[in-house]
């Protein structure tokens, strides 16, 4: 009997050992994982203060009056563009993580694990499709970033699922070299990637036939209403109730001055 005792004696022994080993690996990779996102934060921050200046005190020569309230900021564009010349606009919404530049490049891969300024790191930066003209002249601009875990970069978009986030929340804010705008929030829904793809509801052209499937599908009801002239912008980021779910929202660029 003893005998027998003794095998299985060393192979809890082992199994304890081995769980031991696997809990201290999961620890360390998960301290490792914290830090590169950690990382990835500081350095937004860090941009946020060189290139992002509150200004309560905006003068204008001209003495128009602004068609939509926009939260004054200063935007150092030269600053921004001499970080990379890829810089695009700055998206804000306030009480929310989004704070960050929109990079535009020629494809939809560097910025998915590139920082602003061209750093590798998985936290990526917010960009335009690249079939959007950089300015925002387009009636259709499209911007992509990644649903994090901890909220940061587009992961605060996945709670425009539920209506009273919507109700906080309902505009977003696009600040440019050539203006600024009010997004009015109009949308939100759930989408196929493959779908997304195969009704190329990436081009101006099929605009009408996107708002239509978003109107049927959204996640929360909006008063906002638009014309045939208006411009629109999309936010993509992943969701998870399928196999390459994305979830968007899509709202009305409201121009501060006048198109």
């Amino acid at each position: 009997m003893k005998k027998r005792q003794k095998p299985i004696k060393t192979a809890v022994r082992f199994l304890l050992m081995a769980s031991v080993c696997i809990m201290v690996f999961s620890g360390y990779k998960l301290r490792e994982s914290l830090q590169i996102y950690a990382e990835g934060d500081q350095n937004y921050e860090q941009l946020q203060k060189q290139i992002r200046h509150p200004d309560s005190t905006v003068a204008f020569d001209s003495g128009t009056v602004p068609l939509v309230n926009i939260p004054p900021a200063s935007i150092d564009f030269k600053v921004l563009q001499k970080v990379n010349t890829d810089a695009a606009a700055w998206l804000y919404c306030p009480d929310t993580p989004i704070d960050y530049p929109v990079m535009r490049a020629d494809d939809y891969n560097w910025y998915l694990h590139h920082l602003p300024d061209g750093t590798y790191h998985v936290n990526g930066t917010l960009f335009l499709d690249y079939n959007c003209p950089m300015d925002f002249s387009g009636r259709l601009s499209i911007i992509y970033g990644h649903h994090m875990k901890s909220g940061k970069m587009f992961g605060s978009l996945v709670r425009y699922k539920e209506q009273k986030y919507f109700e906080q929340h309902p505009f977003l804010y696009l600040y440019t070299e050539q203006g600024n705008y009010r997004i009015d929030l109009k949308y939100g829904c759930v989408i196929d990637a493959a779908q997304w793809r195969e009704q190329a509801f990436i081009f101006e052209t099929n605009l009408e036939a996107l708002l239509s499937y978003a109107s049927s599908k959204t996640t929360f009801e909006s008063s906002t209403e638009y014309t045939d002239r208006d411009k629109f912008i999309v936010l993509s980021t992943c969701s998870y109730e399928f196999d390459d779910a994305r979830y968007i929202v899509i709202g009305v660029l409201r121009p501060e001055y006048g198109a």
